[in-house]
C-alpha cells in the first residue's frame, strides 16, 4: 500500500496547532463528547500529558509529502483482560477533509493495535447523524453492534450512538483488500 501519510508521536508544541480543533465549533459537533471551551494553556496540559501517559496512545497525523499535522489518532480504552480497546480518530484540518486520510489513519493504528498489542477487539461510538464517520468505520471493517439510543446531549438535544466494532480477523480481511486496492 502507498501511503500518503504517516503517525508519529505527539510533540510538546502541537498544542498550538491542535487548540484551534479544539475550538472549532463544526469539529466539536461532530464528535460524541460534549461542548467544552480549550485554553491553549488547557491544550498544552493535555498534549503533555498524552505524550507521558501509560494508559492510551495518542498520534499525529501528518502527510507524508510536507510533515503538516493535520489530526489526532488515539488507542485508549485498553482493556488488557478481554484484549479490547477504542481508537477516537480527529482529522483537525479541515482543508484535508474527505481526502481518505481518516481511513487510512485507522487503518494504521489499528494495524498497530491487532499486530503489535495483541488486541481481540476495537469498538467505537459514533454520532448517528455523523454518516461519513460511520462510512468510514465501515470500510475499516467494522461492524454495527447496535445504537445507543439519546446518549449524548449537546446543542440543546438528545443524540442516539452507533456502537461499532472490529475483531482482529475482519480487521485483516479488509486491510488486505485496502492494501491491494491502494498499491
Amino acid at each position: 500500500m502507498r501511503h500518503r501519510i504517516y503517525l508519529r508521536a505527539l510533540e510538546p508544541d502541537d498544542y498550538k496547532i491542535s487548540v484551534r480543533w479544539r475550538n472549532d465549533e463544526e469539529i466539536q459537533n461532530m464528535v460524541g463528547g460534549h461542548k467544552y471551551f480549550v485554553s491553549a494553556e488547557r491544550e498544552r496540559q493535555w498534549v503533555n500529558a498524552a505524550i507521558n501517559s501509560n494508559d492510551k496512545l495518542v498520534l499525529a497525523i501528518c502527510l507524508l509529502e510536507n510533515d503538516k499535522y493535520i489530526g489526532n489518532v488515539m488507542l485508549q480504552d485498553i482493556d488488557w483482560i478481554n484484549r479490547s480497546a477504542s481508537v477516537p480518530i480527529l482529522i483537525g484540518d479541515k482543508a484535508e477533509w474527505n481526502k481518505g486520510y481518516a481511513t487510512e489513519a485507522r487503518m494504521l493504528m489499528l494495524k498497530f493495535a491487532f499486530e503489535e498489542r495483541n488486541l481481540e477487539r476495537i469498538c467505537d461510538y459514533v454520532l448517528e447523524d455523523n454518516v461519513s464517520s460511520i462510512k468510514m468505520h465501515e470500510k475499516c471493517g467494522y461492524k454495527v453492534e447496535g445504537i445507543l439510543r439519546n446518549s449524548v446531549y449537546k446543542n440543546g438535544r438528545y443524540y442516539n450512538q452507533v456502537l461499532m466494532s472490529v475483531l482482529r480477523n475482519e480487521f485483516f480481511n479488509t486491510y488486505n483488500e485496502y492494501c491491494n486496492k491502494y498499491k
